[in-house]
């Protein structure tokens, strides 16, 4: 299932509370009624994320683990059930808007409930002679984190919908810096291992370990800029159907895509929509909520292509992971101010980047036993992998190996460009 590096049980109680707070922070900004609202089918109200990451707990971790537990509520199993199908039937996703019962006082006690027992759990499992299941324990506090950052992305396009453009948070303001010129990195041909291996916490789908073989590739030294994105809306990119793969173009027709998701047009030239406010378009940040069609497309049309997901990791093996991540508060990219150093810059934080890679198992793979199997293995199909993180993700949520994925038509995650050849 995972990877862990063994933790105390005081280590894990800290991890724990320190995660569950997190996500409460998230939400403080919010009024009652921004809980409930669910504004597309791929995206889900607050109040469910908060319940929904405590029934992990709840259903993974407390029910298998001690036998007198009793449920919060029998009920919460069918409501807060995401996809696991050997667990029972779950609500319709598309309509989790609609469940304004719990309430969110009541969601709230759930969650002070399942945390209570979490924590008796986790200060006396030694004395109670129950072993603590630190693999799910450590699973659910990353599957909480990958919530939190659903909880912002979910909200930003939520709040989008709003003509008034509500602020959800005062982000700080930053001047742009001097933009870098784009550069590459070479990187030479040879056989190479990608994959998770050894201590730390990782998912199974990073495993396991395995070789590849690489044709020699250069990566661009920084991330796309919505400058240069803008260039190629401006030599007719979204009209021109030899820059696009098939289905893509199709989409882009039948969604009257003319730029990126939440730009807009204005008299004084584009704005866009973010989480602290509307604003113009800097040309110098990163461009974001793009589509793989439209990253494809770019990179087409730029005399490149994507990465793919054994390069980019290849390249991310020797950065460290340090970047725009949410526990900096701009929750939006920002530009890139260093001159460009031997390995490319933002390879972490502030965009998930699109590499063309589908998202498959790694040779070898075997999905968990049980319900855990279902966390990641049955969507290995028609969906593809980003790498990286973003400005919505924790920074202790991401490494080199991590794959997130997507279906190609995705833009409301803060997904973006970087260039290979």
């Amino acid at each position: 299932m995972t990877s862990t590096a063994t933790q105390s049980p005081a280590g894990l109680q800290a991890h724990y509370g320190a995660v569950r707070r997190a996500t409460e922070q998230l939400c403080e900004p919010l009024a009652i009624e921004d809980y409930v609202v669910q504004s597309m089918p791929d995206a889900s109200p607050a109040k469910w994320h908060l319940a929904h990451t405590t029934w992990f707990f709840e259903t993974m971790v407390l029910m298998p683990t001690l036998p007198d537990y009793q449920a919060f509520s029998a009920q919460f199993a069918y409501l807060f059930n995401s996809y696991y199908n050997t667990l029972g039937r779950q609500f319709s996703r598309p309509h989790r808007g609609l469940i304004t019962r719990p309430t969110v006082a009541e969601v709230r006690q759930y969650r002070a409930y399942v945390d209570h027992h979490m924590s008796a759990l986790l200060d006396h499992a030694e004395r109670l002679g129950t072993p603590i299941p630190e693999d799910v324990v450590t699973l659910g506090l990353h599957h909480e984190q990958q919530h939190q950052e659903l909880i912002i992305t979910d909200l930003k396009h939520l709040l989008s919908c709003n003509p008034l453009r509500p602020v959800y948070l005062d982000t700080p303001s930053r001047a742009a810096p001097e933009l870098p010129p784009l550069e590459w990195s070479d990187y030479p041909e040879g056989l190479r291992e990608i994959g998770h291996e050894g201590p730390g916490f990782a998912f199974d789908n990073e495993t396991p370990r395995h070789r590849v073989f690489l044709q020699a590739f250069r990566l661009g030294s920084r991330l796309v800029t919505c400058g240069e994105y803008r260039a190629f809306m401006e030599d007719q990119g979204y009209q021109r159907p030899e820059l696009w793969l098939s289905d893509g173009w199709k989409v882009v027709q039948e969604r009257g895509w003319q730029a990126p998701l939440y730009w807009e047009r204005e008299d004084d030239g584009w704005h866009a929509f973010t989480l602290g406010g509307y604003r113009p378009v800097v040309a110098a940040e990163p461009v974001t909520h793009v589509s793989l069609y439209e990253a494809d497309a770019y990179a087409r049309w730029a005399g490149a292509r994507l990465p793919t997901e054994a390069e980019w990791e290849v390249a991310a093996v020797e950065a460290p992971v340090e970047g725009n991540f949410v526990e900096d508060g701009n929750l939006h990219p920002v530009a890139v101010a260093a001159a460009p150093p031997a390995t490319p810059l933002q390879l972490f934080g502030d965009v998930w980047e699109w590499t063309q890679s589908p998202y498959t198992p790694y040779p070898g793979f075997r999905p968990a036993e049980g319900a855990l199997g279902e966390y990641n293995a049955k969507f290995m199909a028609n969906q593809y992998v980003l790498r990286g993180g973003s400005c919505a993700t924790p920074r202790s949520h991401i490494r080199a190996t991590y794959r997130n994925f997507f279906p190609a038509d995705a833009r409301w995650q803060f997904s973006g460009i970087r260039l290979a050849q």
